[in-house]
């Protein structure tokens, strides 16, 4: 078992990576943009399948990081800046309800 900030957590360990838990995170982790203090991007499924998402959100909060999460996206914030969201809160809305689009709703002309 591997222990974060006081917590047991399992090293569970995916058999069709040859990658264990801590590896994977290390990797992820010691990136350039990470280094950097940039944004990175993995899909959730690969973060619970290669790390685990609770091993992933204690490495998460020990490094005092920000995450946000969108369709299946996992947005890691690889500093200590605060987020400020540019778009109000909206009810999300389908392409139903939008409706078809044509070039004429965005003011031009199909190509010729």
């Amino acid at each position: 078992m591997g222990q974060v900030t006081g917590v047991n957590i399992p090293s569970m360990r995916n058999h069709n990576s040859p990658l264990t838990p801590e590896v994977w995170l290390n990797d992820l982790f010691t990136s350039k943009a990470v280094q950097q203090g940039g944004v990175i991007r993995r899909k959730a499924r690969d973060i619970e399948r290669f790390a685990g998402m609770v091993r992933f959100m204690a490495e998460i909060h020990r490094r005092g990081y920000q995450v946000a999460e969108n369709s299946g996206q996992i947005i890691i914030f690889c500093n200590r800046a605060p987020v400020r969201w540019l778009t109000p809160c909206v009810t999300p809305i389908s392409s139903k309800e939008i409706g078809p689009k044509s070039f004429e709703d965005f003011g031009q002309r199909p190509p010729v």
